[in-house]
């Protein structure tokens, strides 16, 4: 029984240190995860297409948009530099992508923000980090914020 107790301890130790390093708003089992990560698709889809009316409905009337040189947009004046600003994504992917949740309409998305895009005639390959508030309105989830940072 002496050796048994130690053992027991152990044993339950290991298990909260594991518990302890799952966060409890963890994205594992959750159907949402995937409606998140189609609107983050057909966001970075409707850059590519210039598509503003999508745009438009992707993105909730609050939004800031953040850029790694520190510039910070608002809803209009992202979708009018996506539409008719000088920079063309002509493809959009990416990496390591991660979805947590703050209640039920509240999505926060980490990734690495893979770019191939032509600058004022010039082809540009980018690569960010990148992190975005999602608020879901109206069963949808929409872009409320975004932070793009260098990496």
């Amino acid at each position: 029984m002496q050796k048994e107790t130690p053992i027991f301890f152990l044993l339950l130790l290991c298990g909260l240190t594991v518990f302890a390093q799952t966060p409890e708003n963890s994205s594992q089992n959750n159907p949402e995860v995937e409606r998140v990560e189609k609107a983050v698709y057909e966001l970075n889809q409707a850059m590519v297409n210039r598509d503003e009316t999508a745009l438009k409905n992707l993105t909730t009337e609050a939004l800031t948009y953040g850029h790694s040189s520190g510039n910070i947009e608002n809803k209009q004046a992202f979708v009018d530099a996506v539409v008719h600003g000088d920079f063309n994504f002509i493809s959009t992917d990416t990496e390591n992508q991660t979805v947590y949740f703050s209640g039920d309409d509240t999505a926060v998305v980490r990734h690495i923000f893979l770019i191939e895009a032509i600058n004022k005639g010039n082809p540009v390959s980018i690569r960010l980090g990148n992190m975005m508030v999602f608020k879901k309105q109206k069963n949808q989830w929409r872009l409320l914020a975004r932070q793009a940072y260098k990496l």
